[in-house]
């Protein structure tokens, strides 16, 4: 069993930044590549970002690719979530996830992960 718990999540207006954590407790963090995805209001879960588990390679969608970051720190069992020039359209509940995957491998289906967090909200007013 891995737990997530992600944070960082708030308001803050066009233009700014936020970066979110997500803390993973349990079994072995760095067996685990990890994701973040997002649920905006009247929408279907979308894919940000993901993150193999070394955390040497990494995958963005096109709909945040240059303004998202993601990285892992697996000394401190957390992955991050750097979002810069956010939007309005940025207004979502994140979520982390991890899914068991061979060590240069990452995904962007989240019907690959196996573990989640509970979610943190982010506000992006205009």
């Amino acid at each position: 069993q891995v737990q997530l718990v992600e944070s960082g999540g708030g308001l803050v207006q066009a233009g700014g930044s936020l970066r979110l954590s997500c803390a993973a407790s349990g079994r072995s963090f760095s067996s685990y590549a990890m994701g973040w995805f997002r649920r905006a209001p009247g929408k279907e879960r979308e894919f940000a970002a993901t993150i193999n588990r070394s955390g040497g390679d990494t995958y963005y969608s096109n709909s945040v690719r240059g303004r998202f970051t993601i990285s892992r720190d697996n000394a401190k069992n957390t992955v991050y979530l750097q979002m810069n020039s956010l939007k309005p359209e940025d207004t979502a509940v994140y979520y982390c996830a991890a899914a068991a995957l061979g060590s240069s491998w990452y995904a962007i289906d989240p019907r690959t992960y196996d573990y989640w967090g509970q979610g943190t909200q982010v506000t992006v007013s205009s």
